[in-house]
């Protein structure tokens, strides 16, 4: 039996390639209109989620310190985790043009 040199083996795989990216090239597309869409609506309600976010962080803050005074002692993760979402947030309000830069570049 002759060997071969292995050209049909890397066409073949060459357009199973190309083959699962055109299965898939029309969800790509469909998931960037989605995304692009999402955007527009959410860009409305931004308001709104930061103050939610407020809220929701201050309703952390509270249980911590219903908790303390319950006497249950706290995990030092979610007051870690509190303090990380205090900052993330604070930066997302202060910041929001170099956030969205950077997410930008670097995904």
């Amino acid at each position: 039996m002759k060997q071969g040199t292995g050209i049909s083996s890397s066409i073949a795989a060459i357009l199973s390639v190309v083959a699962t990216l055109g299965c898939c090239l029309p969800f790509g597309f469909a998931a960037a209109i989605g995304a692009s869409a999402a955007s527009a609506f959410f860009s409305t309600l931004r308001p709104y989620l930061l103050v939610l976010s407020v809220a929701l962080i201050g309703f952390g803050f509270w249980q911590q310190r219903r908790a303390r005074q319950c006497s249950v002692r706290g995990r030092w993760v979610g007051s870690a985790l509190l303090w990380t979402a205090v900052v993330v947030l604070t930066t997302m309000i202060l910041f929001p043009q170099q956030i969205a830069a950077f997410l930008a570049d670097k995904l």
